[in-house]
């Protein structure tokens, strides 16, 4: 037996996790993880988190499961190729932390989730292979005022990093001139959607899967305890020649992320019970002022219409999400106009638009500005739609404006 063990002292499951000196299980178990991506660095953060003790997750993620998944993720099982990755991950994470509350979200993060569900978070650890995607969580991130940590692999190399809001250098901030051109290549001159971004076609192994999804969810447990991070910093592997070293971003002054909402105030009312009209009115009153615009989190395709015939056509989806295969009138062939909104201003033909209506996501924010002032608004009645059993306690630990 060893030297000063106490045979006394029961055991639990995180008895030697405690032995560090400044570790802290309730710190973990309290943490609000959000988990983004759950391809092969995904099921690694899913696996490390459900073993360290996280037990609020929430994990997003659109694709379903393929059989080469199955070389690269370890919570997947050949019964579960055609399941959603999102659905069989968090079935797989409660297995492995049965006291866990796991909730999946099969959507797309840049379309299909809500900034209300950054808010919810403590920390985002995303595991995704586009621009795209990554962008989008940054700017969201910054704005919702919550760190996030970045993971990419490719072959037997990959690298690590961690972004803090208000904290400069971003990820924006390191994308270069190519980086912007295939950002941009994928969009049309009238914002409709050219090419889709492919997912889950890398090159990747099980083993950089590890290494980089380990060194990211360690970083999560740094950040948690108040221990120093690679913020703005990335960890680099190379696997080839197991070379590894830190490397440090430059700050662009020019970064549009770097904006954070000065305040939110969460609606008792859902985007059904809400209209855009009634959420102005509100706005100018917590304002006091009558000039209000709403701002969307994202532009909006609101119809085509063909130049040719004048008809038109109604979306109401995110810009992004639309192909532009469909812009062709039914009619006659030609390429119709695209009119995107972006802000509510008091225009009478959408007054009385519920907010649930606008093609966004729940959970979403509005931003309503006067001049320099501006406050955001989340319509959290929908808390339950979107956070499942994690949204039990929401309302009332969060100060609600009725």
């Amino acid at each position: 037996m060893a030297q000063g063990f106490d045979s006394n002292v029961r055991e639990d499951r995180f008895s030697r996790l405690r032995l560090i000196s400044w570790w802290d299980q309730e710190k973990i178990a309290k943490c609000r993880l959000l988990v983004i991506g759950a391809g092969a660095l995904g099921n690694e953060i899913l696996k490390n988190a459900a073993l360290l003790g996280f037990t609020q997750v929430v994990v997003v993620d659109l694709d379903h499961i393929e059989e080469s998944n199955l070389s690269r993720a370890i919570l997947y099982r050949l019964e579960d190729v055609g399941k959603f990755k999102a659905d069989a991950a968090a079935s797989a994470y409660k297995s492995l932390a049965p006291d866990a509350t796991v909730h999946s979200l099969v959507a797309n993060v840049v379309h299909g989730c809500g900034l209300g569900l950054f808010e919810w978070s403590d920390v985002i650890v995303a595991g995704l292979d586009n621009r795209e995607a990554r962008l989008w969580i940054n700017r969201s991130a910054w704005k919702m005022n919550r760190p996030w940590i970045d993971g990419a692999i490719e072959g037997i190399n990959g690298v690590a990093r961690v972004f803090l809001p208000g904290i400069a250098p971003c990820y924006e901030c390191t994308l270069g001139e190519v980086d912007w051109a295939l950002l941009q290549k994928r969009m049309s001159c009238n914002l409709l959607v050219l090419e889709q971004t492919v997912e889950g076609k890398i090159a990747t192994t099980p083993t950089i899967s590890s290494i980089i999804a380990g060194v990211q969810v360690q970083e999560a447990m740094k950040l948690i305890h108040g221990l120093p991070t690679l913020a703005s910093k990335g960890y680099v592997f190379e696997g080839m020649n197991h070379s590894s070293y830190v490397v440090e971003y430059t700050e662009n002054p020019d970064c549009m992320s770097h904006y954070t909402l000065p305040q939110i105030v969460h609606l008792r009312e859902s985007s059904e019970e809400l209209t855009l009209a009634e959420l102005r009115q509100r706005a100018q009153s917590d304002l006091g002022s009558p000039e209000v615009v709403i701002e969307f989190s994202r532009d909006v395709v609101q119809k085509f219409v063909c130049p040719a015939c004048n008809e038109e056509e109604e979306l109401y989806q995110p810009v992004g999400n639309v192909p532009f295969e469909r812009a062709k009138c039914k009619k006659d062939g030609q390429l119709r106009t695209v009119v995107a909104l972006h802000s509510y201003a008091g225009e009478a033909e959408l007054g009385g638009r519920h907010v649930s209506k606008l093609g966004l996501p729940l959970l979403d924010v509005f931003i309503a500005r006067t001049g320099p002032r501006e406050i955001a608004y989340i319509p959290y009645g929908d808390v339950s739609q979107v956070l499942g059993p994690l949204a039990s306690g929401q309302k009332a630990s969060i100060a609600l404006k009725s």
